[in-house]
């Protein structure tokens, strides 16, 4: 039987997941992504070892390619990913720096002066993002400002899945979705823009050239099956940033619908026929870019979001573990069952999910993440409460800037992402937006788009319509509490005043302790 390869580097882990034509998974194998302080005197910085990745993914491709039994075949496979964290080779391919990751702090000083040179409304007018301090760029110009010896051996910078598409097939490439948060792309020709490399003091040569995702890349080389246990010659196709890919696979390939993504990060996308680089847009914190569909764009809002709940079950949720390691539910039911022990509203208790900054719609890579109204009487089940009700108020916030942005009303939110495994959390989300949240029954939704694309490209799917149509299964639809509603709506007004209050004193914090 022929199937399809889904190749995923996520920021937690990296997965590889055999699907049949009707995007059932077969077989799948992962890693666990280590993000690692390599700097004594400098906590704050953040790096992937290339050589952990390329281990990692290829493990993981061996583990998922051994399971599939004799007689069946892998037909074809694409690689999405993490996105924007890129690493810098020489010319013969070996990376010569490590991956500066999306943690790090090291580019705020780059980040402040890509403000003052470019500005804000010159890189939205081109690219259609907001920069950010971990946008790749900065990267570049830190290691060429830092490491001057290093960046003169520099000859390709390859975004992580880049990386992994090299190791798979030894070509250089690289899709619209991956150039686009480097800052260095132009969203309306759909390539680098030299006004922006000359700005940022990056040779063209350095970057390969963009094609759109599902493009043919190359074969799997005889080195590479045997690492991955993949046959040689096994096509490889251009996949893409997770986010874009995982739409595939939710059916957000046309204009009017909404996907949230939630994951890590959390993002609310709805598809756009045409960028549409509005000075509005960018005031709304909103970004736009090229869809992992070609021809068409998106909007989206985002910010971090499960790293926050992950933070909170490492840090505060211990009887929880202690439990799921007595054999009384998982640590994340646990921790739910917790939070459903809290009324709506947490007993006054409030969260700023701001732990890696503030992206929509509001920029500002200096706020920090806090609980407010705590008091004597404040319980466990109250805080993690105020957590998903923290991270909800954050969706909230996006939702309704994307809905201005776009100049459309969403009724249904398609859910996709780990975090739809949480049905606390997916409830919290209707009850907070007033939308219903309409889940699906597919397994890692990045890395079925991912075999997707690579479908549409070997020719077992005729488009990507078709190959919607044969894998999208609907799942769980959660349906907003309209007394919640109401009542949600007031907390929401007092979250809103939570970053103005609190924004001074975090700068200050910020500069002391995490530059």
């Amino acid at each position: 039987m022929d199937y399809l390869l889904g190749i995923d580097v996520g920021s937690t882990s990296m997965k590889a997941l055999v699907y049949d034509l009707d995007g059932n998974v077969i077989s799948s194998g992962s890693r666990p992504t280590e993000s690692i302080a390599n700097n004594p005197d400098n906590p704050n910085w953040q790096v992937y070892l290339p050589e952990h990745i390329w281990d990692g993914i290829s493990g993981a491709i061996h583990d998922a390619v051994s399971k599939i039994g004799e007689g069946n075949r892998i037909i074809a496979a694409a690689v999405t990913g993490l996105g924007a964290d890129a690493v810098p080779v020489d010319a013969q391919g070996v990376p010569v720096y490590p991956f500066i990751n999306w943690l790090c702090t090291r580019t705020t000083p780059q980040f402040e002066r890509w403000l003052k040179a470019v500005g804000l409304e010159r890189t939205f007018e081109i690219t259609g993002w907001q920069p950010f301090v971990w946008s790749t760029v900065l990267r570049f110009q830190w290691l060429k400002e830092n490491e001057p010896e290093i960046a003169r051996r520099v000859s390709k910078w390859l975004i992580v899945e880049d990386f992994v598409n090299y190791k798979l097939t030894g070509k250089y490439s690289t899709d619209y979705t991956d150039a686009s948060p480097t800052l260095l792309f132009d969203q309306r020709k759909l390539s680098w823009s030299d006004e922006l490399l000359r700005s940022a003091g990056i040779e063209r040569e350095l970057l390969p050239e963009p094609q759109p995702s599902g493009s043919f890349l190359g074969e799997v080389t005889p080195e590479a099956a045997e690492k991955t246990g993949l046959m040689a010659g096994t096509p490889i196709f251009q996949g893409g940033h997770d986010y874009l890919v995982g739409a595939l696979a939710a059916g957000a390939i046309a204009p009017g619908k909404f996907l949230d993504v939630t994951g890590t990060w959390e993002l609310v996308i709805t598809p756009t026929s045409n960028p549409q680089l509005k000075s509005e847009l960018r005031e709304f914190g909103l970004t736009v870019e090229a869809h992992s569909v070609p021809g068409m764009h998106c909007i989206w809002a985002g910010g971090t979001a499960a790293s926050m709940l992950e933070w909170y079950k490492d840090q505060l949720g211990f009887e929880a573990q202690y439990r799921a390691k007595a054999g009384k539910g998982n640590v994340w039911s646990n921790l739910m069952e917790d939070a459903s022990d809290s009324p709506p509203g947490a007993n006054g208790t409030f969260f700023l999910p701001h732990f890696n900054g503030a992206a929509s719609p509001i920029l500002d890579p200096r706020s920090l993440g806090a609980f407010l109204g705590l008091n004597d009487s404040t319980r466990k089940a109250d805080m993690i409460r105020a957590v998903v009700e923290g991270l909800d108020f954050a969706f909230l916030d996006m939702l309704k800037a994307l809905e201005l942005g776009a100049g459309l009303k969403a009724d249904v939110i398609t859910a996709i992402g780990g975090g739809t495994r949480n049905e606390f959390w997916m409830q919290n989300k209707a009850d907070i937006s007033g939308c219903q949240v309409s889940t699906l029954e597919i397994e890692e939704a990045t890395a079925l788009g991912a075999a997707m694309l690579a479908g549409v490209g070997v020719g077992v799917y005729g488009s990507l319509e078709e190959a919607v149509h044969q894998v999208k299964k609907p799942g769980k639809i959660f349906e907003p509490d309209p007394k919640l509603v109401a009542f949600y709506a007031e907390m929401f007004q007092i979250y809103k005043e939570l970053y103005p209050a609190l924004q001074h004193v975090n700068k200050r914090i910020y500069d002391r302790f995490r530059v």
